[in-house]
């Protein structure tokens, strides 16, 4: 038990498969976080995040493959011979202890005998000293929250994982705990490994964000790589919001692939394109594209459009388009002008967008969802959400 405890390193997960019957929860999946960085598991529920994670945990055995913690195979071992920790959206505290006495409690039974002083650096840690004697019933969300983390953090652990542990506090309060999570990895240097369906929580606080679709990696990286480069319409789709279409290659002028979007031609840097010849999904984030009543002129790819929707969301104004293949597409316009374009339902305009924002990702089994998604839930974390494009068909 004290060799797995002792393990120290990289969390790496090779070749790891985990089957409940003859469905595979995860397929095949490797990866290597390295040790120290705070490392986010993004995707939609059913994807085979948190199995990854009771798995890594030891509260899942895998059907095959190993995992390890630098070169200590963990595998077959229980939860509580690892030196990891859990943080999970319930919070699990005593409600019978005091908030010291919760936190001391790990130490405690590990035969510790400065526990409470332990418990005592931890809370100063998530700078809630001052409640140590209340009772978690006494505590409001977040500060139940904290409570936890303090109590996963004091036996310090080589690898903590947080199973959505945000996902019961309002908007307000999840974005204040997503800093103070960050503030508090950064500070102790040690390993965070986040699970959540939620993009903007995934982007905000992790180094690097991995995205699992169908037990499955499709892409991993910074945030702001993947964001602005996807490789798939998966990732475009779930990381953000894109305006896709389907196309097909024509031509090649420069450093630009020529593609027709159903009869428009549309320009994508070959270096941001997955796919450089036959069918394609060229694709441009909505704030990228800009809206005109007039054709613009010299400003780079241009498609005429008829407005559907227009939703003021306070920053921005939020415009749903339908172009001439009968996609829907969404325009994200910062209110910064004095006086803004006033457009309604039924006007004609054009769109226009830099031919470098494009990329292009194979058309090829493309999960490309239905229907237009409105202002109000564009802004909310729940992944069902959808991307702002209607796939024309």
């Amino acid at each position: 038990m004290s060799g797995f405890r002792a393990a120290k390193g990289d969390l790496e997960i090779e070749s790891v498969t985990k089957s409940f019957g003859d469905f595979n929860a995860v397929d095949d999946l490797t990866l290597v976080v390295p040790r120290g960085s705070f490392f986010a598991l993004l995707g939609p529920s059913g994807c085979g995040k948190t199995t990854t994670l009771r798995m890594v945990a030891g509260l899942e055995q895998p059907t095959l493959g190993r995992i390890l913690i630098g070169d200590t195979d963990l595998t077959g071992s229980r939860p509580y011979e690892r030196p990891v920790n859990t943080v999970f959206q319930s919070y699990a505290l005593f409600p019978h202890l005091t908030v010291r006495d919760n936190v001391a409690f790990g130490p405690k039974r590990r035969g510790a005998k400065n526990a409470l002083q332990l418990a005592d650096e931890a809370l100063d840690l998530v700078q809630l000293p001052h409640l140590a004697s209340r009772k978690p019933a006494q505590l409001s969300g977040g500060q139940q929250q904290r409570v936890a983390v303090a109590r996963a953090l004091v036996n310090r652990p080589e690898v903590l994982l947080l199973d959505e542990p945000l996902g019961a506090l309002d908007l307000k309060l999840r974005r204040q705990m997503q800093v103070e999570l960050k503030r508090i990895q950064t500070e102790v240097g040690l390993t965070f490994i986040h699970v959540t369906h939620d993009q903007e929580e995934a982007m905000t606080m992790a180094d690097t964000v991995a995205v699992m679709n169908h037990g499955r990696i499709e892409q991993m990286g910074p945030p702001a790589a993947m964001y602005d480069l996807p490789v798939t319409a998966f990732v475009a789709n779930f990381v953000g919001q894109s305006n896709l279409g389907r196309g097909r290659i024509t031509d090649r002028d420069g450093d630009f692939l020529v593609v027709d979007v159903h009869g428009s031609t549309v320009k994508v840097p070959h270096r941001r394109s997955q796919v450089q010849s036959g069918d394609i999904l060229f694709g441009v984030r909505p704030e990228k594209v800009r809206i005109y009543r007039d054709r613009p002129t010299g400003v780079g790819n241009d498609m005429a459009a008829t407005v559907l929707d227009v939703s003021f969301t306070g920053v921005a104004t939020q415009y749903l388009v339908t172009v001439a293949s009968g996609a829907t597409w969404s325009v994200y316009e910062q209110n910064l002008d004095v006086e803004p374009i006033d457009l309604k339902p039924g006007d004609r305009v054009w769109m226009s967008w830099d031919p470098g924002h494009a990329f292009g990702v194979p058309a090829e089994n493309a999960e490309v969802p239905k229907g237009p998604v409105l202002a109000s839930e564009a802004t909310s974390s729940d992944p069902s959400s959808g991307p702002a494009l209607q796939d024309a068909q």
